[in-house]
């Protein structure tokens, strides 16, 4: 908070008050009241008044008003400055593979638990986002819808998990559900980071055909292939011997993660450990900037009522003693 005077030019007339003492006294020493008594008898006993302060308490209070009235109409003001703050956000699909071969272990502690993890963070860092989640393997279902309760999503992340869909690699229909989400989103941008590790192998619509419809709405998809080269090391439950580990192969689809990247103006990624995979969404993060427009305002108050106030006080109190105490004789 600060104070300013929006009308300074008024203070010039502060330049009066020193020339307003200067006449009084001038004038009260020119002037000398002289009142004919028939006898003095009873004046001279009359004690002599000890307070002569009050002989200039009363232009003490009419210059002390003028002062705060020539304050008053320089209208003094508190400011107090702000910020208004614009954002254009963006509305992010974010669609999980969460097929049994996301159980690999090629990327600690495994590849879903890694996606969780990375993804979660990534949402921890957007502020004016919608964001949703997806969940696919052979069917794909909205785990959230688009919302700004990161909260809520955080929580449904921790609920997602292998074998909580039948099993297989539904990508097309994940996409095409995705592009569903967003397709009457009024955001300027809507962006699809679809995060897998196989190829396709199930449902009723190729991811193809569904990156020509996320094209046609303007919705930019960027790919993540998950798994490392070669063979991976996959957990397999044996009832003679335990949990064992066997090798399965690396089978990312990365022609077709590409051609959907390319056509709808993404990128494709392949994160072989967790922390290219952490690069991953950390460059996502920084394509997919959010638009922040602040604008800077300052609200004022006017204050002119507190010294006009002060001076009708001063005023009043120099017509009450005028008249009471400090009355002068005619």
């Amino acid at each position: 908070m600060f104070f300013r005077l929006a009308d300074p030019l008024w203070l010039l007339a502060l330049a009066a008050i020193p020339w307003l003492v200067f006449r009084y006294f001038f004038r009260k020493k020119q002037t000398r009241t002289t009142l004919g008594y028939s006898y003095l008898g009873i004046i001279k006993k009359a004690q002599k008044r000890s307070h002569d302060w009050t002989r200039y308490l009363l232009i003490g209070l009419r210059l002390t008003a003028v002062t705060l009235v020539i304050l008053a109409l320089a209208r003094p003001q508190s400011g107090l400055r702000g910020e208004e703050v614009k954002t254009e956000g963006i509305d992010i699909m974010l669609v999980l593979d969460v097929s049994s071969s996301m159980l690999a272990e090629d990327i600690e502690p495994n590849r879903v638990e890694a996606a969780k993890s990375v993804a979660a963070d990534f949402v921890k860092g957007r502020l004016n986002d919608r964001i949703g989640l997806i969940v696919f393997s052979g069917r794909a279902y909205t785990q959230c819808p688009l919302t700004i309760d990161y909260g809520v999503l955080l929580d449904l992340f921790n609920e997602t998990e292998v074998g909580m869909i039948e099993d297989g690699t539904a990508i097309g229909t994940a996409l095409g559900l995705a592009v569903n989400r967003l397709r009457d989103s009024n955001e300027a941008s809507k962006v699809v980071v679809l995060l897998t590790d196989g190829r396709n192998n199930r449902g009723e619509i190729g991811p193809k055909t569904a990156a020509e419809l996320a094209q046609a709405f303007d919705i930019k998809v960027y790919t993540i292939g998950a798994g490392g080269e070669g063979t991976a090391p996959y957990p397999v439950d044996d009832p003679l011997f335990g949990r064992q580990q066997v090798q399965i192969q690396v089978d990312v689809d990365e022609t077709m993660l590409k051609e959907v990247a390319k056509l709808t103006g993404g990128r494709y990624f392949r994160a072989t450990d967790r922390e290219s995979l952490e690069q991953i969404y950390e460059e996502i993060d920084q394509l997919e900037k959010t638009e922040i427009e602040v604008t800077e305002f300052t609200r004022y108050s006017e204050l002119f009522h507190i010294p006009l106030g002060f001076a009708l006080i001063f005023l009043f109190s120099d017509v009450i003693l005028t008249n009471t105490w400090l009355r002068r004789i005619p």
